[in-house]
């Protein structure tokens, strides 16, 4: 008997029926909108973030206070340590090995190099210029403990950097050049190099090395040599070890227990830290990987990753607010003006023994049933423009969730509640004496 008194007082009065579930569809559309897109936000701005670079800095522990100045080294005899390329799998089996979307050790070594008067005259190769030739990886396969490989390199790491041509295979004598060294010894693509050595203070031709691209970073690059690490590795006579490591990771922004010192956490609280993707737990772990490795978080680029996606997610988030507010006003209005013209209704049905709770149960119950059909229109809306706004600004439109059908479900519930609470406690306090004297 009670949803047949609920179902026929939904079907009477239908254009404020309508308008409430249009109210209420038109809010819960934006919200579940900005809910979708919120909740695929981290991740899509993660990755987008990748292209400002690697966010942490590896480097040998006793070499981690480098005093440098007016160009003369001043760090202690300990300094100018290495670390063994063998142990760079070990990123791979972190807990958050998922995490690291990329990584690449550098080995900086200075050659003197030189160009041919005329092509294929080996024989006029003559010493030219002294410049940095940077040894580190281009597309390389790393070979993870699960038995997969993981292709990393700088490319994954300075994502930004222009080049012209192709990277330089793994063991081969190819390189690449930067844009002002490039000028300045009219080198190009498919120009050949000569890399001479020192020798009982002679220098004496060692590795030739072809030319593959030309690139342009708009750093201390462009005046550089880039190429195999192997390559760096003799040229410096250091097998098997790097000078720093790279390392690009997907990560979430930092709060207040993010930034705490691991040292000073209790054992759960340290296990919760740690379980948080915040770049500082990533580099946490990678230390306890790399023996005798110092790893350092790139602040400039964490910290701009992190405010960028806290204001895009405050924004969506007061933007659902303001949507949810909206809706409940909507209702509110809708709901009054139809306890005002109910009110003979109302006034009869206390009249025949019908109690307050009863009358407000049976009003509420009618919201709520708007409710449940406005959240599902509200929901199917916001799935339509959660994908155009996903692949308008992120390129990928976010998966429909069935726990925000919930959420939303639920929101649309308590914004009829919220909006109807003053219409229903007045129509529980109307007298049916009044009323049916047409008072």
């Amino acid at each position: 008997m009670f949803l047949r008194l609920v179902a026929d007082s939904v079907t009477r009065r239908p254009r404020q029926k309508l308008l409430t579930t249009a109210a209420l569809a038109l809010g819960m559309a934006v919200a579940t909108a900005a809910l979708s897109v919120s909740l695929d936000v981290g991740d899509r701005l993660a990755r987008e973030f990748r292209s400002l670079g690697a966010n942490l800095l590896v480097t040998p522990q006793a070499d981690s206070l480098p005093l440098e100045i007016g160009g003369v080294d001043y760090r202690p005899v300990s300094a100018g340590a290495y670390l063994p390329e063998a142990d760079l799998p070990k990123l791979k089996t972190i807990f958050w090995r998922n995490n690291i979307v990329g990584f690449a050790p550098i080995l900086e070594t200075p050659i003197t190099v030189g160009n041919p008067a005329t092509v294929h005259e080996i024989s006029s190769y003559i010493p030219t210029a002294q410049v940095q030739f940077v040894g580190t990886w281009a597309q390389h396969a790393v070979r993870t403990s699960d038995g997969s490989n993981f292709v990393t390199g700088i490319e994954k790491t300075n994502p930004w950097w222009h080049l012209n041509g192709r990277w330089f295979s793994g063991h081969v004598g190819e390189c690449v050049v930067g844009i002002k060294l490039a000028k300045r010894l009219r080198l190009s693509v498919g120009s050949y190099l000569m890399v001479f050595q020192k020798t009982d203070s002679v220098l004496e031709s060692s590795n030739g090395l072809s030319v593959v691209g030309v690139l342009e970073s708009g750093g201390p690059e462009d005046d550089e040599i880039i190429g195999p690490l192997s390559i760096a590795q003799g040229l410096s006579h250091r097998p098997g070890q790097y000078r720093k490591l790279y390392v690009s990771a997907l990560t979430k922004p930092e709060d207040d227990f993010g930034r705490r010192d691991p040292k000073t956490m209790k054992p759960d609280e340290l296990e919760r830290w740690s379980c948080s993707p915040y770049v500082s737990s990533i580099a946490y772990s990678i230390k306890q990987v790399l023996p005798g490795a110092d790893v350092r978080v790139i602040r400039r680029v964490a910290e701009g990753e992190g405010r960028i996606l806290t204001r895009v997610r405050m924004l969506l988030w007061l933007v659902t607010c303001v949507a949810l507010l909206a809706a409940a006003l909507a209702v509110g209005a809708s709901s009054g003006a139809s306890v005002i013209e109910r009110r003979t209704e109302i006034g009869l049905m206390k009249a025949l023994g019908a109690g307050s709770a009863t009358v407000g149960f049976l009003l509420a119950a009618e919201q709520l049933l708007l409710a449940f059909v406005g959240g599902g229109i509200g929901y199917a809306l916001g799935i339509l423009l959660a994908r155009v706004v996903g692949e308008k600004i992120f390129g990928a439109a976010p998966e429909p969730s069935l726990l925000i059908l919930v959420v939303i479900i639920g929101l649309a519930a308590g914004v009829t509640l919220l909006g109807s609470a003053v219409p229903l406690r007045r129509a529980s306090r109307y007298e049916p004496a009044p009323i049916l004297r047409g008072e």
